[in-house]
C-alpha cells in the first residue's frame, strides 16, 4: 500500500475519530453499542483487530523490530495503531502489503 494512501487514511480517520471522541467521550464510544447490532460491530472489531496484533507482533519477531508501542497504540486508538505501523513500523526497504 503506498505510503500517501496509508498517510491519508491516517489522517482522514484520525480527524474522524477524534471527533467522536469529542462529542461522545472515550467511554461514549463503548456506551453507543448496547444495542445487539453494535454489540455485533464491537465484537466484530474486537476479532480483526485481534488478529491484527498477533500479525503485528510475528511480523515484527520476524524483523527483530518492536512491536509493543504499536500494539498499545491499537489497544487504546483501535486501527490507528495498525496504519502506523504499516507506516513506522516496517523495515524501510521491505514493501507493505
Amino acid at each position: 500500500m503506498s505510503r500517501v494512501l496509508l498517510i491519508a487514511v491516517l489522517i482522514v480517520f484520525g480527524i474522524y475519530s477524534s471527533y467522536a471522541v469529542y462529542e461522545v467521550g472515550y467511554i461514549g464510544i463503548f456506551a453507543s453499542h448496547q444495542h445487539v447490532a453494535g454489540i455485533q460491530v464491537l465484537s466484530d472489531l474486537v476479532i480483526a483487530l485481534t488478529l491484527v496484533i498477533i500479525w503485528m507482533v510475528k511480523d515484527s519477531r520476524d524483523q527483530g523490530r518492536n512491536a509493543w508501542p504499536f500494539v498499545i497504540a491499537t489497544l487504546a486508538l483501535g486501527s490507528i495503531g495498525p496504519l502506523l505501523y504499516l507506516l513506522f513500523g516496517r523495515s524501510a526497504g521491505r514493501k507493505t502489503a
